[in-house]
């Protein structure tokens, strides 16, 4: 047996749609494979009541035939669906990495982010690469058409997730299809500014740079409280503030100082708005895991 722990993910960082992800310290997910002659998935954990364990229906069926890697699954889920946290990103990049040692496929880190996004697919409905990238590789990627860049980063975030859900397909209804020059101008040099500050670990250069005039405000719309618990978080120190993904979840980039008021400004702002929800304080950290025979 192997065991594969994968981060939960954030993409888009604002100014980054369908290009920028990082990897997450907290939640996490965790899937153990064994050999078998045909592929079998259960599911437990953070609802784990709404994923399907048929395989044809599963992002970890998807990659386990990718990998002509046929196993018995378990996943034990610390990423809740519909989160904006890469729910099945953590899955399928898991998987990708444990299928892919069980059955020695001798792959790359960098050559399973394509194997993972096709399990991605499943559920987007396009093989995105922004949330399993940074799952796999950790860090901060820039995943484009021509493959993905990585840089190691270790800035301080606070991920808040409230109890509401936003589908990725929803999500993505609401985007734009055009964009003014000005607005095309000022993201570029958000994401510029972005990507200068991750490799300095900087988080007043990233927070800076999460600004989004063109994505981000449509789909502030769609989580409950949104602009309240942005402000909240900024008051208390917060850098940046964005949508994580497609939503609900939400971004804030800090001083590791700032965390804990952070994190519970954000709490108590989605709860004014009549909004439960649980506050992550950790940092952008490594990728997928491996673990030998439970080790």
């Amino acid at each position: 047996m192997l065991t594969v722990r994968a981060p939960a993910t954030s993409a888009n960082l604002g100014s980054g749609f369908d290009v920028f992800g990082v990897a997450l310290g907290t939640p996490a997910d965790v899937v153990r494979v064994e050999r078998a002659s045909r592929t079998t998935i259960t599911v437990t954990g953070a609802g784990s009541q709404y994923i399907p364990e048929d395989p044809a229906k599963n992002t970890v069926g998807a990659v386990a035939e990718a990998l002509d890697a046929p196993a018995r699954i378990r996943i034990d889920k610390g990423v809740r669906p519909s989160s904006g946290l890469g729910s099945s990103a953590a899955s399928a990049a898991a998987a990708a990495v444990a299928l892919n040692e069980l059955y020695d496929r001798g792959r790359s880190r960098a050559e399973l982010v394509p194997v993972a996004a096709e399990g991605e697919a499943l559920v987007s409905g396009a093989a995105h690469a922004d949330n399993v990238a940074p799952s796999l590789l950790g860090g901060f990627t820039v995943a484009t058409d021509d493959g993905v860049t990585h840089v190691d980063a270790s800035v301080p975030v606070v991920a808040c997730l409230p109890d509401i859900s936003v589908s990725t397909r929803d999500a993505r209804g609401v985007v734009p299809d055009a964009a003014s020059m000005d607005e095309v101008v000022d993201t570029v040099g958000n994401a510029a500014t972005l990507t200068v500050g991750m490799t300095r670990d900087d988080p007043v250069l990233v927070g800076k740079g999460m600004e989004d005039e063109i994505v981000t405000p449509e789909r502030s719309t769609l989580i409950d409280g949104y602009e309240s618990v942005r402000e909240a978080a900024l008051e208390a120190g917060a850098t940046g503030v964005t949508v994580s993904g497609a939503g609900p979840g939400m971004l804030a980039v800090c001083h590791r100082r700032d965390q804990r008021a952070i994190a519970s400004a954000m709490v108590d702002a989605f709860d004014a708005a009549g909004v439960e929800s649980r506050a992550y304080q950790t940092a952008i950290g490594e990728g997928a895991t491996l673990y030998r025979d439970g080790s």
